[in-house]
């Protein structure tokens, strides 16, 4: 930081002054904590801020896309496992009430990945309007991932919150993804504050 702008650096791994301390997260991904102790650095650019502001919305499209992929293979694992658990003698898929549920799911994926879409389209728009649709894609992606999560371990029963079973892990993830880069009240805060005056609604 110089003359109150923010600046960025590359700093080599290996660098003098530099520790890196690995671990495992609640999701099963991986980060670390980073010391710097006087270690030399290559200059990025002074105007940081903006460079920063740009990287977190690539990062919220790429949360986005993500999560539409892991809402996907969580619809798949319970459709199947519908069609295979019985009860009564008949599969449950052919209950009319868990097939409603599932189909909700799947609207709650489609409008996700159309969301998903607009956040990847809007990344080169100019800031203002980038900053805004990334928290309207945001806070669809949130709502779309707590729906399909929270479904899938219903429609499971007692087996999807199990450590064995992979839709527990997938639950996890969501839920990881929908804190990631802000949650998904923080978004409709943003979404809410940038409203025309109107807000869409003319007497």
């Amino acid at each position: 930081m110089a003359n109150g702008q923010l600046a960025l650096f590359i700093v080599k791994r290996d660098a003098t002054g530099a520790t890196c301390k690995g671990y495992v997260t609640q999701d099963g991904s991986r980060a670390a904590d980073i010391t710097l102790n006087n270690t030399p650095a290559q200059l990025v650019t002074q105007d940081g801020a903006t460079a920063l502001a740009h990287a977190l919305d690539i990062g919220i499209a790429a949360v986005c896309a993500e999560a539409v992929g892991v809402m996907d293979k969580t619809l798949a694992i319970t459709v199947d496992y519908m069609n295979t658990r019985k009860q009564f003698g008949v599969a449950i898929a052919t209950f009319q009430a868990l097939r409603h549920r599932v189909s909700d799911m799947k609207m709650q994926l489609e409008l996700a990945r159309s969301m998903s879409y607009y956040a990847s389209l809007k990344l080169n728009a100019p800031e203002p309007e980038r900053r805004a649709a990334m928290s309207r894609a945001k806070y669809q992606l949130g709502v779309s991932m707590r729906y399909v999560g929270q479904q899938a371990v219903q429609l499971h029963g007692g087996i999807g919150v199990t450590d064995e079973y992979i839709v527990s892990h997938y639950f996890k993830k969501l839920t990881q993804l929908e804190m990631t880069f802000g949650d998904t009240l923080h978004h409709l805060g943003q979404v809410s504050e940038h409203m025309q005056d109107t807000a869409g609604v003319f007497a």
